[in-house]
C-alpha cells in the first residue's frame, strides 16, 4: 500500500468524530486556497461546487453538505476571501463597491459589516451576511485607498454616507 493510501486509511476511520461528522480532509489556508491531503485543489469547477454546498453549523464549523453526505472543512481563517474590489460607479470613493470572492462570485459590499482585526486584517460579511470573508492584501489596498480618518475613526464613504470600520 502506498504512503498516501496509508494516510487516507488512517484518516478516514470513523473513530471518535464529534457529532459523527467526519473531516473532509480539505484544508483552506488564509488566502482562501483549498488543499486536499497536502495538494492544492486547482479545479475551479470542483472548488466552486464544494463552496456552493458549505454552511456554518451551530459550532462554527464549515460543513459541506452534498447529496446527503456531510463533512467538515478545516479553515485557517475564513472560507471566503475577498480577492478584488471595484467601484460600481465612478471612482469617486463614494460609489457602492463590488467585491469578487475566491469562489468567483461577485456581490455588493455591505459596508456596515466591515471590521479590522488588531493586526490590521480587514473583514466583511458575505453571502447575505452568512459568512465572514477576509480581504486579501490586493483587495485590502484597493479599499484602504478610500478609507479616511474622521473624528479619530476610520470610515468608508459609500453613496454619500460614512460607515465606520470597526
Amino acid at each position: 500500500m502506498s504512503a498516501s493510501g496509508d494516510y487516507q486509511e488512517k484518516n478516514t476511520d470513523p473513530g471518535p468524530w464529534p457529532d459523527d461528522l467526519p473531516p473532509c480532509l480539505i484544508h483552506v489556508d488564509k488566502d482562501g486556497r483549498l488543499w486536499h491531503l497536502g495538494a492544492e485543489m486547482i479545479n475551479l469547477g470542483i472548488n466552486r461546487l464544494l463552496l456552493e454546498h458549505v454552511d456554518l453549523d451551530e459550532k462554527g464549523r464549515y460543513v459541506i453538505d452534498y447529496q446527503g453526505q456531510r463533512c467538515f472543512i478545516e479553515v485557517e481563517d475564513t472560507l471566503f476571501v475577498v480577492a478584488r474590489v471595484d467601484a460600481l460607479g465612478e471612482e469617486d470613493g463614494a460609489s457602492p463597491w463590488l467585491i469578487t470572492l475566491n469562489d468567483g462570485t461577485t456581490e455588493q459590499l455591505d459596508p456596515t459589516t466591515l471590521t479590522q482585526s488588531p493586526d490590521n486584517v480587514l473583514y466583511a460579511r458575505v453571502k447575505n451576511g452568512r459568512f465572514p470573508a477576509r480581504f486579501l492584501r490586493p483587495s485590502y489596498y484597493q479599499l484602504a485607498e478610500r478609507v479616511k480618518e474622521k473624528d479619530g475613526h476610520l470610515v468608508l464613504t459609500v453613496a454619500g454616507r460614512d460607515y465606520p470600520v470597526a
